[in-house]
């Protein structure tokens, strides 16, 4: 692969110079960094980076190619990826191409030959910053200038430019059969990563996807076992109609003796927003493989993968709702269950992809719940 310079600006003002790779562009968006150390086409297809400019801090990156098994989407949703050094040797008999042809061929902008621990201290003492990374423009000025105009992530709908146009059934068969017998579920998709139907499908949930502008009336009258609340993009409090649409979800739910509702990331918070808490932007986020999360009911400790910018304040919901789980490195929250419905959710990913396998149970959890509001509903 040829050489050719490209530039990461930061609105601070801070420049970093190295060799571009994947598409010759230029593109803009909030800077943040992932600790995995695997999982980098995983990550560059998960729609809740989309608005991002994503550095990976581990050292090589693309050893291992790009597979159409491991998409977590159609097609990468990053604004663009930095990384310290771009591996040309692809060793793994699953890869079909490599990550500078597949970021090329869609259309997105690489740099590699950075201090990226420099660009990770920066982040983590100033917060995510806006940036500009181009192999176009090469004016430090110019591109400087240009981060300090770019929109950030605060106050935009991103989830309208992710979501799916049109309803359809995940289709894919479970790899091993389930032994519960098939329900009905409706997943509301706001940007959701491929793993999580796959884990539904596996406990015999017949899983329904909408797009998560969906109105709660067209959601009810598929009067489905069970509602999931997907993972996406950027800040969850300008996502007016879907707040409204949970929370009349919600009120369905307890009207009707039981409608479970299981949220992840940013299903996360649009449920706390819905049962009437706030939401608040973190300094860096929390973004890898490798984060620990305690289990308040049990005291055990999960080790989490994790992707968000944005949390829940714990004090700001309501006695109906009690915290679940907790951050270990901040003690932010990570977890939130309704006292009386069964409704919960978790700010972390237990569907992983990549990640360790800890909180699978939390499927399990859901399936529970929608196997004893079936059983009400038939001895009622």
């Amino acid at each position: 692969m040829a050489s050719r310079i490209a530039k990461l600006a930061l609105e601070d003002g801070t420049v970093f110079v190295g060799r571009g790779f994947g598409a010759e562009t230029e593109t803009d968006g909030e800077v943040v960094f992932n600790t995995s150390m695997t999982g980098y086409q995983e990550i560059v297809t998960d729609p809740s980076y989309h608005g991002q400019i994503v550095t990976m801090t581990y050292p090589q990156i693309g050893n291992y190619g790009v597979n159409t098994a491991d998409a977590e989407s159609a097609r990468p949703r990053v604004r663009g990826f930095v990384i310290r050094e771009l591996s040309r040797c692809v060793s793994n008999h699953r890869a079909e191409t490599d990550l500078d042809h597949y970021l090329k061929t869609h259309g997105i902008p690489g740099l590699e030959g950075i201090d990226t621990r420099a660009l990770v201290k920066r982040l983590r003492t100033v917060g995510a910053l806006k940036g500009v990374l181009s192999q176009i423009d090469l004016d430090d000025a110019s591109l400087v200038e240009k981060a300090r105009q770019s929109p950030g992530l605060v106050g935009r709908d991103l989830v309208r430019e992710v979501v799916p146009e049109t309803a359809t059934v995940w289709d894919e068969p479970p790899r091993v059969a389930p032994t519960q017998p098939w329900v009905d579920v409706v997943a509301l998709d706001f940007g959701m990563k491929w793993n999580i139907p796959r884990h539904l499908t596996a406990r015999g949930c017949r899983t329904t996807i909408l797009p998560g502008n969906t109105p709660a009336e067209a959601v009810l009258e598929r009067r489905p076992a069970g509602i999931f609340l997907s993972n996406g993009p950027g800040d969850p409090e300008p996502l007016e109609g879907a707040i409204a649409t949970i929370r009349r979800l919600i009120r369905d739910a307890a009207e009707a003796d039981g409608v479970p509702i299981f949220g992840i990331c940013l299903g996360h918070q649009l449920l706390g927003l819905a049962l009437g808490g706030k939401t608040y932007k973190l300094k860096f986020g929390h973004r890898g493989a490798n984060h620990p999360v305690r289990h308040e009911a049990t005291g055990r400790v999960e080790i989490t993968t994790q992707n968000h910018g944005f949390a829940v304040d714990p004090s700001s919901l309501p006695e109906v709702v009690r915290a679940t789980h907790f951050n270990l490195n901040d003690r932010t929250l990570e977890g939130l269950r309704h006292r009386a419905l069964p409704i919960f959710a978790v700010q972390y990913h237990p569907e992983a992809s990549a990640g360790p396998h800890d909180s699978h149970y939390l499927f399990d959890e859901f399936r529970t719940l929608i196997d004893e509001a079936q059983g009400r509903v038939r001895s009622s």
